[in-house]
C-alpha cells in the first residue's frame, strides 16, 4: 500500500524541501529547465515552478528526463 503521506504536491514538495529520505521510492520529482529527475532526498534545490511529480521513475523517464547524478534514483 502506498504512504497516504506523499499523495497531494504540498505533501511532495515538503518532502523535497526537507529532503525525506523517507519519500524516496514513493514518488520522483523532475525538473523542467534541466531534464532531470531525482529522489526528493537529492541534494539539489530546483525551484517550486520547474518541478513535476512522477509516481515511478519509468514513467518520468518516458517524458524524456534522465536520471540524476547526485541521488542516482535509478539504484532504488
Amino acid at each position: 500500500m502506498p504512504n497516504q503521506s506523499y499523495k497531494s504536491d504540498a505533501q511532495r514538495w515538503t518532502a523535497i524541501e526537507t529532503r525525506d529520505d523517507r519519500a524516496d521510492g514513493i514518488f520522483f520529482s523532475a525538473v523542467k529547465t534541466t531534464g532531470i529527475v531525482c529522489r526528493p532526498s537529492c541534494p539539489g534545490r530546483p525551484l517550486r515552478r520547474n518541478v513535476s511529480f512522477y509516481e515511478d521513475l519509468d514513467s518520468a523517464l518516458c517524458q524524456g528526463f534522465r536520471v540524476c547524478k547526485r541521488c542516482k534514483p535509478e539504484l532504488l
